[in-house]
Parts: C-alpha cells; sequence; structure tokens
C-alpha cells in the first residue's frame, strides 16, 4: 500500500483533490509532467484502493469529479506533516547530499 500512495503521481493527486471535488482536467493541468494515461491509471488505481471517489453526473456530457474519501482525509492530514518536514529540512538535506558527495568523490580512503 505504501508503494502505492509513495508513487510519483499519487501524493500530487491526492493533494490536488484535497480541496474538494476536482475534474479530471483541473487534476491533468495542476499536476506538472502527468500525462492523461498516468493520470487515468492512477486515478483507477487509488479509487480502487479506496483513496478517492469518482461522482458521474449524468449530464451531456458527463461531467466527472474525485474526491478524497474519509481514509484519504486521514492519509493527507499525515502527508501534510511530511511535506511540512521536508520543507523544512530541505537545506540540511541538501548539505548532507553535498558533503556525502563531495566524500565519494575523494574515494573511500579519504575518510
Amino acid at each position: 500500500m505504501l508503494d502505492r500512495v509513495a508513487g510519483k503521481w499519487s501524493i500530487g493527486i491526492l493533494i490536488a483533490a484535497a480541496h474538494g471535488p476536482v475534474r479530471f482536467t483541473e487534476l491533468e493541468r495542476s499536476i506538472n509532467g502527468i500525462s492523461r494515461r498516468m493520470l487515468t491509471l492512477n486515478l483507477r488505481r487509488l479509487e480502487r484502493d479506496g483513496l478517492l471517489v469518482r461522482t458521474v453526473y449524468p449530464t451531456v456530457p458527463p461531467k466527472v469529479e474525485y474526491g478524497l474519501t474519509p481514509m484519504a482525509r486521514e492519509f493527507h492530514a499525515s502527508l501534510t506533516g511530511l511535506v511540512g518536514w521536508a520543507e523544512r529540512h530541505r537545506s540540511a538535506i541538501a548539505e548532507a547530499r553535498a558533503a556525502y558527495d563531495t566524500a565519494a568523490q575523494r574515494g573511500p580512503d579519504a575518510g
């Protein structure tokens, strides 16, 4: 399950849908770099996993909206904390990576 919700596109979809029902085209515009096919596949997976609800309105053309389930809202609260943590520690992580890369370039004996 963690692989599914931590996937490249799933988090973006869940964040975009957290502000209320959202249409496919709105999701497509708000998630940079996602293709229609990837969006469709991920929406179906998230719906199958019980994280999204797909509502089809009987209009012409059909109007379809996606919204978070209560389970997904709970996950979104945790995700918000994780995003906040990542933002607070972004510079420390970048510094650690740079130090690691510098040490790796010097070789294992440089120490």
